[in-house]
């Protein structure tokens, strides 16, 4: 699979982790982050990361900075995209499972880096389920055709 991976400059160190980490699980990455700690803004990043994997160019995403919570609200404003912050591999693996949520995000300042690789492998080897939990999907897609005006 290819996996497309976003962090700014308070994850540069997990960053580089969880790429070798991925490659080793036989995977391709596309790094759209910075590979600087020179200040950045993160959004940009969560934004290259969902249309990324919303095109196709990758199956899947991650996404780190301090919290993993920025750069996840920013790959959200992506049509398409279904990115959840997880600190733990449950989380992982149920947002894959129930919400077919196809980007990760966590923070560099929150988890450890074996957990990071833990809740990485989770979520990339967690299929689907389908079922009961398809049409919660496509009405949280709904939601996002909705056009709202204040």
């Amino acid at each position: 699979m290819k996996i497309a991976i976003g962090n700014d400059h308070a994850a540069v160190t997990m960053k580089n982790e969880i790429m070798k980490y991925v490659e080793e699980l036989g995977h391709e990455v596309i790094n759209f982050g910075t590979d600087t700690s020179d200040s950045c803004d993160y959004p940009e990043y969560g934004e290259n990361v969902g249309r990324a994997v919303v095109s196709g160019e990758a199956d899947f995403g991650i996404l780190i900075c301090g919290t993993g919570v920025g750069i996840s609200i920013s790959a959200n404003k992506v049509n398409g995209v279904r990115a959840a912050v997880c600190s733990e591999p449950v989380t992982a693996r149920l947002v894959r499972a129930h919400n077919d949520a196809n980007i990760i995000a966590f923070g560099e300042r929150i988890v450890g880096i074996e957990i990071a690789k833990e809740i990485v492998r989770v979520f990339l080897t967690t299929e689907f389920e389908g079922g009961r939990h398809q049409r919660r999907v496509d009405l949280m897609m709904e939601i996002e055709r909705k056009n709202f005006s204040l």
